[in-house]
């Protein structure tokens, strides 16, 4: 199971994911782009995205100005013991506002072997998915000169073909928000391999199905982001590097920052080394395959001028990348999926909290995670990025918590009394959520589907009614949920929802507000549901490998006491046949857990040069589930029509049953199949 989940976890690099940031829209934002669900959610009209809003505080809590004396004090405080205690390399942090750079800050180091501390102003960081920002303001860019229509069919744009779903062909407005329906692309994603396919050949040598209809499901997409970057390549007539650093670097003086790789020869010696863990060797610098999606390296100043120019609308110290209108757009056309959680924008997302409108992005490299949000009321952007995830993944907390404490410290809520719903119709509510889920983001036509198995997220309850989930705090224990409103939970502790959607008195649908803008969940399939097909597994494995081991075991027993087999011929070799069958089955299994495993050790293996691999786990595993289960049928028809006793005839059975859960499993998440794209 380790090995899956650990798959699991390695398809959300270059994913903007955290779990532990936002409150509700203020309600002068209004929803203007929204989704159109066939049923509706099941909640009173007082828990849309606008009524759900904190109520604007008439008294504020007293909280200290935000200058550099005061944020330098708290972050010197802050940051220090956190990188210690979380075996985190460096860190950078950057705060600006009004147009100013408040403080840059470099804490840890960008070698750690020649102790090189971190500079704010020029070490290197890659910021992962964050670099879409850039990407989505590139092609807003594009929009305002008229070569981008954000609602026309994208095939127009490019040299090859995006298939339609449900005959509806797939928009910029839907790659931006996420809604375009494509399922996860993993081959190609990162590598140490400096001649690894650049994104134009990995956007065309594979287009992952739509497996949603267009703008129902948010469901994250690199592909997606890439294609935007080559979109922009083609209607601009430049390289995508070129254009980036001639339209958005160039005005931004952004003079240390690249999308190339490898980095130009001048920014070399400024690229913080990658690790792990502070503790740990050092890893090669990180190729991204879809570029546009995460390969920007930049230092934490670069990243503060960026911030800059969205706050104040597109205009950097009288250099202008966006008109104020086209950032307004940008940074307000919300989609709602499922109100009152954060929402998607075009490219940002919300992480609103204590009644601020605050958009964002996160990004994750093997090695980099970053956070950028933007108060847009307050003219604020505080970004972190750190070079290593640290022990046990502390990096993605840190910056979770780094967020939620800057906030909660310069813009915090009025104290409010919390609602809450009635105690029986809370456990009500919460009992309707029992079961398991399965994540948008994710792999469905492909052998990586088998990712979902093990991946899928049980929902409970407690011995009190209350809803319980495997997100656990900082703490490392349980969140305690409270449903505020009619399937609306808050995190006691945090500022963290969950929301359901229901449906003729069925919870259909949930997320929470670190993901709801990109991701949600769904009910898992029955004949998918890990609930009853991972015991089933679990039985068919140790039955089959029972079977396997107590053959030998059983020939040299016999050949001990001279008792043989007083079986016919055909009973003979089908029993033999029975045992061979059974290693073909537990063999064709474990060469695919073994390939999957190997390809997320390294990345390098999502790549073209792991194909042989691929293909001998399809062929072999397809002559082994085959074969292995004829032969187990064999032998349970020879045994029924022949003479042999009840033991006989039972394992027969239960081996059958074994073979028909292995073949189900291997037919359900395409293990049997032909195919090197993923």
């Amino acid at each position: 199971m380790r090995t899956f989940i650990k798959l699991s976890a390695a398809l959300c690099m270059l994913g903007a994911i955290s779990v532990a940031q936002s409150a509700a829209k203020p309600a002068a934002k209004p929803a203007a782009t929204t989704a159109a669900p066939a049923a509706s959610i099941a909640a009173p009209p007082a828990t849309t995205a606008a009524a759900a809003a904190p109520t604007a505080p008439t008294a504020e809590a007293v909280a200290p100005p935000l200058t550099a004396e005061d944020v330098n004090a708290w972050l010197d405080g802050y940051m220090p013991y956190a990188l210690h205690t979380g075996d985190i390399a460096g860190a950078v942090v950057a705060v600006v506002k009004d147009g100013q750079i408040v403080t840059e800050r470099g804490y840890g180091y960008s070698d750690v072997a020649k102790r090189t501390p971190v500079d704010p102003k020029l070490t290197l960081f890659r910021p992962g998915s964050v670099s879409k920002l850039f990407t989505w303001t590139a092609v807003m860019q594009q929009v305002e000169q008229g070569k981008i229509d954000l609602d026309a069919d994208v095939n127009q744009y490019i040299d090859f073909k995006i298939p339609a779903r449900d005959g509806k062909p797939v928009t910029m407005r839907e790659l931006m928000q996420h809604v375009a329906g494509f399922e996860e692309q993993a081959k190609g994603i990162m590598s140490d391999d400096p001649k690894s396919l650049r994104f134009e050949a990995l956007l065309k040598q594979w287009v992952p199905e739509r497996v949603f209809a267009p703008g129902s499901t948010p469901a994250y997409s690199n592909y997606g982001a890439s294609l935007a970057g080559y979109i922009v390549q083609r209607v601009s007539g430049e390289s995508f590097d070129d254009y980036i650093d001639k339209h958005i670097f160039a005005p931004l003086d952004m003079k240390h920052s690249s999308f190339r790789q490898p980095l130009p020869a001048d920014l070399v010696p400024l690229m913080s080394t990658c690790y792990s863990q502070a503790s740990e060797p050092p890893k090669l610098f990180e190729f991204v395959g879809p570029a546009p999606a995460g390969s920007l390296s930049s230092p934490a100043e670069d990243m503060a001028h960026f911030m800059i120019a969205h706050l104040q609308n597109g205009e950097y110290h009288g250099n202008r990348i966006l008109k104020a209108e086209t950032a307004e757009m940008m940074h307000n056309s919300p989609l709602t999926i499922l109100p009152p959680l954060n929402r998607m924008e075009l490219g940002f997302f919300e992480t609103n909290i204590n009644g601020r409108e605050v958009i964002a992005h996160l990004g994750d490299t093997q090695c980099f995670h970053t956070s950028l949000h933007l108060f847009l009321k307050e003219g604020v952007g505080f970004y972190v990025s750190f070079n290593s995830p640290g022990k046990a993944g502390a990096a993605g907390g840190l910056r979770g918590a780094l967020f939620d404490d800057f906030a909660d410290r310069y813009y915090p809520a009025a104290e409010t009394s919390a609602a809450a719903v009635d105690a029986k119709a809370a456990a009500a509510h919460a009992a309707m959520l029992k079961g398991r889920w399965v994540n948008s983001r994710g792999s469905q036509s492909s052998f990586l589907a088998a990712v979902g198995l093990f991946g899928q997220t049980k929902l409970g309850v407690n011995a009190k009614g209350e809803l319980v989930t495997p997100l656990n705090g900082l703490n490392g224990k349980p969140r305690h949920w409270v449903e505020s409103a009619p399937f609306v939970w808050r995190d006691a502790d945090s500022h963290e929802r969950l929301a359901a959607k229901v449906v003729d008195g069925k919870a259909v649908r949930f997320s929470i507000d670190g993901i709801s803008p990109f991701m949600v969940f769904d009910r898992v399939p029955a004949h998918a549901d890990s609930i009853w097909l991972l015991p089933a597994v679990y039985f068919a494995l140790c039955s089959l490998l029972l079977t396997a081991v107590f053959w030998p075991v059983t020939a040299i027993v016999r050949r001990r006491f001279g008792a043989g087999l007083a079986l016919g011929p055909d009973a003979l070799r089908a029993y033999r046949l029975s045992k061979v069958g059974s290693i073909l089955l537990l063999a064709g299994m474990g060469l695919w857990a073994f390939t999957i495993l190997r390809m997320f050790n390294n990345f390098d293996n999502l790549s073209e040069k792991f194909n042989g691999n691929i293909r001998l786990a399809e062929v072999f595993g397809v002559l082994a589930f085959i074969l292995g289960s004829a032969f187990i049928a064999w032998n349970l028809w020879t045994v029924w029509k022949g003479t042999r006793r009840w033991p006989a005839k039972v394992w027969s059975i239960v081996l059958a049953l074994s073979a028909c859960i292995v073949l189900w499993v291997a037919f359900a998440f395409n293990l049997i199949g032909f195919g090197i794209y993923f």
